[in-house]
């Protein structure tokens, strides 16, 4: 892994809480996006550990970039509330999941393995707000073809679910199936959509009007 941040303390209050799990190991870190993206480029690296706001190339330029060929690193953002207005911009750049600094060392141990393990993650606090700014602007219109198109019924009710901040056992519990069908459903719904993880199918879910800011759309 790779920690990410201007501030040298924190670089290294990140890399000893990872360093002392026996399953993760800090490989590099870097002080800024530059530096980011040229190590993400020659270290092996499951996972990034971004910070936004550095001199010169910023977070969101350097996930954009770290992103973009398939198969590199997958990025964690973290930042704090008076940085809420990137979230979004984050998350179309690429990033995987998105943790507050204040998070607790186990919320970002676990967060860190969810995001290496291929899914995504997003702190209810951080999807709170990812909603509220959805809301600031106005609703897109329900899209009934489209990519949407491509899903059995089955698959938008799960898709809605996602969207909703629920987990696979939450979706389960309420569609009335096992957690292994869930799991099903998501890997199918999300490869039929070309989508990299459970983040990137939520924000389609805004998107495409499958759901509102103010709960799922009738139709």
């Amino acid at each position: 892994m790779i920690v990410v941040d201007d501030q040298a303390v924190v670089r290294a209050g990140f890399a000893a809480i990872v360093d002392a799990e026996p399953d993760l190991t800090v490989v590099a870190e870097a002080g800024d996006g530059a530096s980011a993206v040229s190590l993400a480029a020659a270290r092996e690296a499951d996972v990034v550990l971004m910070d936004i706001r550095m001199p010169g190339m910023d977070g969101l330029t350097a996930t954009r970039l770290i992103t973009a060929p398939p198969g590199g690193p997958r990025v964690l953002v973290l930042t704090t509330f008076d940085l809420d207005e990137y979230v979004y911009e984050a998350l179309r750049a690429g990033a995987s999941g998105f943790l507050l600094k204040d998070a607790r060392p186990d919320e970002l141990l676990s967060a860190i393995r969810v995001v290496a393990a291929g899914d995504g993650i997003l702190a209810p606090a951080v999807t709170g707000r990812l909603i509220q700014a959805f809301a600031r602007g106005a609703p897109p219109p329900p899209v009934a073809g489209g990519p949407l198109g491509r899903l059995t019924q089955r698959e938008r009710e799960v898709l809605l679910k996602i969207a909703s901040g629920l987990t696979n056992a939450e979706i389960g519990a309420e569609l009335g199936v096992t957690t292994g069908t869930v799991k099903s459903h998501v890997n199918a719904l999300l490869s039929k959509l070309g989508l990299r993880d459970r983040v990137q199918a939520t924000i389609l879910a805004y998107e495409t009007g499958l759901i509102s800011p103010r709960g799922p759309l009738a139709g």
